[in-house]
């Protein structure tokens, strides 16, 4: 699995907005709580604007932000930070989760001495998935708070 800049990028901007939104996963809509502008994003995260606001319109049309226009507007979050996976953000900004020539791992075909090799992408797939459906936007969160 390779991690892009545009898929770090995304969580970090996620955890930001869960972060300003005083979220605790323990429930709400995931909408309360105060608005985050994407230059305030881009500011307090260090990534560039016209780059973070590509990456903002995919996870809007992932249906894990919403916005709201005008001065008093920004981003907040469809739910609740304990039901939004790495992996729902990740697939968001980036697909399949992991690629075998640029194409989804389910998607690769061998034949012969390498006819096995499907099946070894196949769980390497499988066990990044595990771990990314697993852990939550209010996990990090949470993390972050007993490591202070």
């Amino acid at each position: 699995m390779y991690v892009s800049a545009r898929a770090d990028y995304a969580l970090r901007a996620m955890l930001a907005v869960a972060d300003a939104a005083g979220a605790t996963g323990d429930g709400g809509s995931g909408g309360g709580g105060e608005l985050v502008k994407a230059a305030s994003l881009a500011e307090r995260q260090g990534i560039p604007l016209s780059f973070l606001q590509g990456i903002l319109l995919d996870l809007r049309r992932a249906g894990l932000l919403h916005s709201h226009r005008g001065t008093e507007g920004g981003y907040a979050l469809t739910r609740p930070p304990a039901e939004i996976s790495v992996g729902d953000v990740l697939r968001a900004v980036g697909g399949a989760l992991t690629s075998v020539r640029g194409m989804p791992a389910d998607r690769a075909g061998y034949h012969g001495v390498a006819a096995g090799l499907r099946d070894v992408w196949l769980a390497v797939d499988g066990a990044i998935a595990l771990v990314v459906d697993r852990t939550t936007l209010a996990d990090l969160l949470a993390d972050r708070a007993t490591a202070s």
